[in-house]
């Protein structure tokens, strides 16, 4: 699929060619990666942020959050509601906190793995390769770090870099790569000043990247933040503007699926928390395969406010829901069909 076919398709608006489309994602899907869902438990470690980005309710000049940080007895009890749930995963994600040290971050990998079966992902932001190669090494199995948007100006503008350093995220998902993790990436669906051209770009970058798990989800206003003034937003014309709206996050997940068959994709918080009773069993008909149900304390959910309603998502899910659009909730770890394919690839090469 090329630039113009993509970008057509994220301007569709014809009910019965959108219905193609979905189609499409969704055998694309079953031929795959299959009918299981995988599902995999967040959990919020700390809701702590060294980042000023302009879009996220935890960015460090935002005072009325009430911070925290999960201790790792907590982190692991999590986990191991985890593995009661049948999960097969647990995602440890974080605001980009210093405090969650190197050391500190390789003795929970290395306890969730020794008591529980699950693999563990991380999404902890922009670390140093050094940390990232040492948790690889402590048992981390996969880590998703979303670029945002492929558009280099505006990534700026909305994600400005720390002092004296340059944030460059592609690069990491290389050295992520060489380290070999699962690697996980996406981007935000209609930022203020993002094109469709953006938009398409982002998506074929999933393909460059190669990218084992991809979950992007619709911006969300958050009122403590600078764009959630008019006056600070990038802006692009009207007929270029990609909508934050339910209807182009179910076109990029299926146009992902289409550009990255073998890849996992997630139907998203973010789609939840625009339609509560449909949004994810939406995504899954065209063209996603995971779901995250929130395992954190409520006591801390509540806190870890990046966009408005995200902490009153769904938490359980509904197996009979899934069973009736002919999926099934999945079996073990769920590792990226992508991933096993290069694993299996480099063996016979070494063989």
């Amino acid at each position: 699929m090329n630039h113009a076919e993509i970008t057509a398709w994220l301007r569709e608006t014809d009910a019965d060619r959108l219905a193609e489309l979905w189609q499409s994602a969704d055998r694309v899907r079953q031929q795959h990666v299959g009918d299981q869902v995988h599902l995999r438990g967040l959990i919020e470690v700390s809701n702590h942020c060294v980042r000023l980005c302009g879009y996220c309710g935890l960015r460090a000049e935002n005072t009325s959050v009430k911070r925290y940080r999960m201790s790792a007895d907590e982190v692991v009890a999590c986990a191991e509601e985890a593995v009661e749930r049948d999960y097969g995963t647990v995602v440890l994600q974080a605001g980009e906190d210093p405090m969650l040290s190197t050391d500190f971050i390789s003795e929970l990998i290395r306890r969730i793995k020794s008591s529980t079966p699950l693999a563990v992902t991380l999404s902890l932001g922009e670390r140093s390769n050094e940390e990232l190669a040492e948790w690889r090494t402590a048992g981390a199995d996969r880590y998703l770090l979303r670029f945002e948007t492929s558009n280099r100006m505006l990534y700026e503008r909305i994600h400005p870099p720390r002092p004296g350093e340059r944030s460059d995220r592609i690069a990491i998902l290389h050295t992520l790569r060489e380290l070999d993790y699962e690697v996980g990436g996406g981007v935000m669906i209609g930022i203020p000043g993002q094109t469709y051209d953006d938009l398409a770009r982002d998506i074929e970058l999933f393909g460059t990247l190669d990218l084992d798990m991809i979950g992007s989800g619709p911006y969300l206003v958050h009122p403590d933040t600078p764009l959630a003034d008019p006056k600070n937003r990038p802006s692009a014309s009207d007929d270029r503007q990609v909508p934050c709206d339910e209807l182009t996050a179910y076109k990029v997940i299926a146009l992902t699926r289409l550009v990255c068959p073998l890849a996992n994709i997630p139907s998203t918080t973010a789609l939840a928390v625009l339609d509560a009773d449909a949004g994810w069993k939406f995504g899954l008909t065209r063209g996603a395969n995971v779901i995250m149900p929130n395992v954190t304390p409520s006591k801390y959910r509540m806190l870890y406010d990046i966009y408005p309603g995200k902490a009153y998502t769904t938490e359980h899910i509904d197996v009979e829901c899934i069973n009736a659009i002919g999926r099934r909730i999945g079996v073990g770890r769920g590792d990226s069909p992508n991933y096993e394919k290069a694993a299996c690839g480099l063996a016979i090469h070494l063989h």
